[in-house]
């Protein structure tokens, strides 16, 4: 396992024990509907980045 993998698992173990699903996403509704959606979406996106990156180059 390379460095970064073992960085990006460390870092993606910090936020599943810093934030609990409840508080960020009465955060992230408290600010709006739109917003919430526009934050879900920029989540998900962020999270297909990062599986694709780890996935390696496609041949």
């Amino acid at each position: 396992m390379t460095t970064s993998r073992i960085s990006l698992f460390l870092f993606l173990g910090f936020l599943a024990t810093t934030l609990t699903g409840c508080d960020a996403i009465a955060g992230i509704f408290k600010a709006g509907a739109y917003t919430g959606i526009i934050v879900v979406f920029l989540i998900v996106a962020l999270l297909w980045f990062i599986v694709n990156k780890m996935r390696g180059p496609r041949r």
